[in-house]
């Protein structure tokens, strides 16, 4: 760059501070328009001898154009994932008050209810089956054989009774659900049935969540089927 475009850069407000300065200075950003007109002074005013080659000038452009393209694109983003974010809150609030499966050990018991839910065999396997268990004491309340599986997905319901027959106290219970599989049981992840009570916005990092009736919340992207 000549000297003459130089001074036209420091005269569009361009040019850096010295050392003493620094500290109070604002860095500057390099817009379009001021893009353009640096470009077009550098060319009237290039060496004759030496003036710049067409792969430089479209090597200049190209790089304008570039970072011109990644702000367009980092705008339309930003709108589009404004508008997922609205559709997903449409959505989440149309839960409260439903039902849904979602991933989780642990199960709610109403006076009277039963539970119910699924979960995933990898493999064929023998023997498949359902316990249920307190959490506080670690005991078995009843286990639930549910026979030979085929490879995928097996579903479940507790009708809220014990070994014995007798209904088991409301609360919430941990549900392990197991397969036998290459000589061993195998305990396998469950989606369990439950009530949507109330639905918390994404807030910052925080992603959007419902909140299910005696389990707590989970991100809304976890909930696995509607019902």
């Amino acid at each position: 760059m000549s000297t003459s475009a130089i001074d036209t850069f420091n005269n569009l407000g361009l040019a850096t501070t010295n050392s003493s300065s620094s500290a109070s200075s604002q860095k500057q950003t390099l817009g379009q328009d001021q893009f353009l007109k640096l470009l077009t002074t550098q060319m009237t005013h290039q060496d004759p001898l030496k003036p710049m080659d067409n792969g430089e000038f479209l090597g200049q452009m190209a790089q304008f154009s570039t970072v011109s393209g990644i702000q367009d694109l980092q705008a339309s983003f930003k709108e589009f994932a404004g508008s997922i974010s609205s559709n997903q809150a449409l959505q989440a609030s149309g839960l409260v008050g439903r039902y849904v499966s979602a991933p989780s050990e642990r199960a709610l018991l109403g006076a009277g209810g039963s539970v119910s839910g699924d979960f995933e065999v990898p493999a064929s396997s023998p023997n498949v089956g359902v316990k249920i268990i307190d959490p506080e004491t670690g005991a078995t309340i009843r286990e639930i054989d549910l026979g030979a599986e085929s490879a995928g997905t097996t579903r479940f319901e507790w009708d809220g009774k014990d070994k014995a027959g007798n209904l088991a106290d409301p609360g919430v219970y941990k549900i392990q659900a197991y397969a036998y599989l290459e000589g061993k049981n195998t305990v396998l992840p469950t989606n369990i049935k439950s009530l949507v009570k109330s639905v918390t916005m994404a807030n910052g990092n925080t992603a959007m969540q419902v909140n299910l009736d005696g389990l707590g919340p989970v991100k809304f992207s976890q909930i696995k089927q509607i019902l």
